[in-house]
């Protein structure tokens, strides 16, 4: 894995390699850099499970748990929020579109609960300025969490 700090933006940047070893590691330097950088342990509790969540799903699916490729990871911390920038060269999403994020049903019985499906959801709910774009065989995610909001 390699990261790097920006000097001038104050941006952390990550690439890292396309396996859920490397998405932990990501995660475990990004909590020790923006803590560092004044964010409290509970926002960064909820920053962590947006980028885990983005992460996995390139991980999974825009390489399909191949382990070649890579994601880029951009961060840039002010007083207000965390906005993020993350590209991969994976598989483009659905029609690419984001995900509705809607939830399934939930007024079934336990075995027939959906074992996924909840991510989407919590990442619109999270998140604000979410959009996605592919250019030139790359997938772009841009998003911000208002730290503000989350104590």
């Amino acid at each position: 894995m390699h990261s790097a700090q920006g000097q001038d933006d104050h941006a952390l940047r990550f690439v890292l390699p396309s396996n859920p070893s490397a998405v932990r590691e990501t995660l475990a330097e990004a909590r020790t850099v923006l803590i560092g950088r004044g964010v409290n342990e509970s926002a960064f509790g909820t920053c962590e499970l947006v980028l885990a969540e983005v992460l996995n799903n390139i991980v999974e699916h825009a390489y399909n748990d191949s382990g070649e490729g890579h994601i880029k990871v951009e961060l840039t911390l002010n007083d207000q929020e965390l906005a993020a920038r993350i590209e991969d060269s994976g598989t483009a999403m659905p029609d690419e579109q984001l995900p509705t994020g809607a939830l399934a049903s939930l007024d079934v019985p336990v075995e027939d609960l959906p074992e996924g499906g909840f991510g989407w959801f919590m990442i619109r709910s999270i998140t604000q300025e979410l959009t996605y774009r592919r250019k030139d065989g790359v997938n772009f995610l841009d998003f911000t969490i208002p730290l503000s909001e989350l104590g």
